[in-house]
């Protein structure tokens, strides 16, 4: 037989203490076999529900996007790609309202954001909004989706930013903004200076500049004044005004150049502003650091040039002081005191004339000088010179001569007393003899000029070279340069001279003539002392003596000669009309000798030693006739 079982008609408490362990179990046993599947069934039953509102709600947003997706402050839910897109560019108004003013200085540019190439990418954006719950496999979508709907998805904006538009617009305003670094300049066109100011280089830094925008952009600041970021290039030169002020001033006039207590036909020379300019260079100095200026440098050669030009003519050789041996006291007597000399200061002028360059106040610069004092001075001692002793003393004789050969024999000789030669330097007649003039104090006389004895200004002025050589000659000092005469000239083979306690006479060979410039009679002082010369002409005994002091340096002369050969005989008188004397007055001018050739020997010893044997001192004689003036009257 089967049993039912109902159920209790109240419920029944499992902690019941009136019901054993036994019945509760017993009771309880059906139950809790049945909770297992009503949850089971339960669970399925949501999800079936779930699945059932998840695909309703893909249903309803198929070609949608889903709720909660917000873009650009825009609830994107609920709309199509197309409807977002358009939704969103009614949004984004930037582009056209954020205007940027960028500033350089007192400019200004106003440019909008679009202009400036910012733009909204719409169909990005939309695309980005579609996409949410519907990327990532299922779970992840329909979480997507979840949080969308819940917690709202932002999305954030995309914005086109084509730098290149901002590029082009500030390489644009650039060229106006834009300075190049300028140096001061300054140009010299002949005597004209003209200068240019400097200016600071002034450039847009691009990269920089669009950097600063940038993040202005990125910050979606709808208005922004942007300072463009420039560099500035400071000019190496920055002025030229004050080297332009010193060419100025060296152009300002001429530079007189003179010469104080000048004598006649001593300047004054002018530097013109012309000539100045020439001279004038403007270099550019580096003075490190990116620093540099201008120098005025005066090209200063060709005023070198000019002055060394001018040196000679100013140039005043100084003048020895002459004296007389005292040959009692042993000492000099000045006669003459020595001349300082001068010699222009070429060094000293030229920075002289270059400070009178740039100076408006000192146009006029004296020359300067070199003070040349002489080596035989005023102050001079026998002893400082070595002047102590009669070396040699010659003397030849005009016996006949006339009044105009006496005097210019007088006057010629002057020119040599008391003068002083140096140790080493060369004795040239001519050089002391100077100008020979009537101005100079010489008269018009007879006076032999190549083969014939014509009237001229200095007859008589061989009897002293002929002396002078002679002293010379048995001085036993070097003879450099010699002419004998055309014919054989009485006056001068009839002297004599003492040397060294020895008496020597002359005879035939011994002269020498002079005719300035082309012939001179020269000789060296070859000792360690000075010579001193002394003449004395003698008109009552018509002599002519010369003496050299000195040192004896022990030389001893011995004359061999003269030796004679080769005679010609002299030709027939002559007779010569001349209106200089009376008429029927007869003057002989010329006496007759033959001609010849005369050698005479000189050999010099010192202390025993021969430092000269026989030098030969050649001469050629012409034969010379007779001749006489004839004095006839003056048609």
């Amino acid at each position: 037989m089967s049993q039912t079982i109902y159920p209790p008609q109240y419920p029944l408490d499992p902690l019941d203490s009136t019901l054993s362990n036994d019945e509760v179990s017993s009771i309880a046993a059906p139950w809790l076999i049945r909770l297992p599947l009503l949850a089971f069934g339960g669970g399925a039953l949501l999800i079936a529900l779930l699945a059932l509102f998840v695909a309703a709600h893909q249903l309803q947003y198929d070609g949608l996007i889903y709720p909660g997706v917000s873009a650009y402050g825009v609830a994107l839910g609920g709309m199509t790609h197309d409807e977002a897109q358009v939704a969103l560019n009614k949004q984004f108004t930037y582009g056209a309202k954020a205007i940027f003013t960028f500033r350089d200085g007192t400019q200004s540019w106003p440019m909008s954001a679009a202009a400036l190439g910012v733009s909204f990418d719409s169909a990005h954006m939309a695309d980005q909004a579609f996409a949410v719950g519907r990327s990532g496999g299922l779970l992840r979508g329909l979480g997507d989706q979840w949080r969308a709907w819940f917690g709202g998805t932002a999305l954030a904006p995309t914005i086109i930013y084509d730098e290149s538009r901002t590029t082009a617009f500030l390489q644009k305003i650039s060229t106006t903004v834009n300075r190049p670094m300028q140096d001061a300049t300054i140009l010299l066109t002949g005597t004209t200076v003209t200068t240019t100011p400097s200016q600071v280089g002034h450039t847009v830094d691009i990269p920089a500049t669009l950097g600063l925008l940038r993040t202005v952009i990125l910050n979606m600041n709808t208005g922004a004044e942007i300072r463009l970021i420039t560099h500035e290039t400071p000019p190496a030169i920055v002025e030229a005004e004050n080297a332009a002020a010193q060419v100025r001033t060296a152009l300002a006039g001429p530079i007189q150049l003179y010469v104080d207590n000048a004598a006649k036909g001593e300047g004054p020379w002018q530097l013109t502003p012309d000539f100045v300019a020439r001279l004038i260079t403007i270099p550019r100095i580096d003075d490190g650091n990116g620093k540099a200026h201008y120098a005025v440098n005066i090209t200063i050669s060709p005023v070198a040039s000019l002055l060394q030009n001018i040196a000679s003519q100013l140039q005043v050789d100084p003048v020895d002081a002459r004296f007389v041996f005292n040959d009692t006291t042993k000492q000099l007597q000045v006669t003459s005191d020595s001349v300082n000399g001068r010699s222009l200061d070429i060094d000293t002028t030229m920075a002289a004339i270059q400070s009178a360059l740039f100076s408006i106040d000192k146009r006029h610069v004296p020359l300067a000088f070199r003070q040349i004092v002489p080596v035989v001075n005023s102050q001079a001692t026998a002893q400082q010179l070595g002047i102590t002793d009669l070396l040699v003393s010659a003397t030849t004789h005009f016996y006949g001569s006339t009044q105009e050969r006496r005097t210019n024999i007088q006057v010629a000789a002057a020119k040599f007393q008391g003068l002083v030669i140096k140790p080493g330097e060369e004795f040239s007649f001519d050089k002391y003899l100077g100008d020979v003039s009537p101005e100079t104090g010489f008269e018009t006389g007879l006076i032999i000029f190549g083969n014939q004895t014509i009237k001229g200004v200095g007859g008589g002025v061989c009897q002293v070279s002929t002396t002078v050589f002679q002293a010379a000659f048995f001085g036993g000092f070097p003879i450099n340069q010699r002419y004998p005469h055309g014919y054989r000239v009485g006056y001068y083979e009839s002297g004599s001279a003492t040397a060294n306690g020895q008496t020597y006479n002359s005879g035939a060979g011994l002269d020498a003539t002079v005719y300035s410039p082309q012939v001179d009679m020269l000789f060296t002082n070859d000792t360690p002392y000075y010579l001193l010369i002394e003449e004395f002409f003698d008109p009552a005994q018509q002599s002519l003596t010369f003496k050299l002091y000195s040192t004896s340096s022990g030389r001893v002369v011995t004359k061999d000669g003269p030796y004679i050969s080769n005679p010609v005989p002299h030709g027939a008188t002559v007779y010569q009309d001349s209106t200089d004397i009376a008429p029927g007055q007869l003057e002989q001018v010329d006496y007759a000798v033959d001609g010849s050739d005369v050698h005479v020997y000189r050999t010099i010893t010192q202390n025993g030693k021969v430092l000269v044997n026989r030098e030969d001192f050649f001469s050629h004689y012409l034969p010379w006739q007779a001749i006489f003036l004839r004095g006839v009257a003056r048609s």
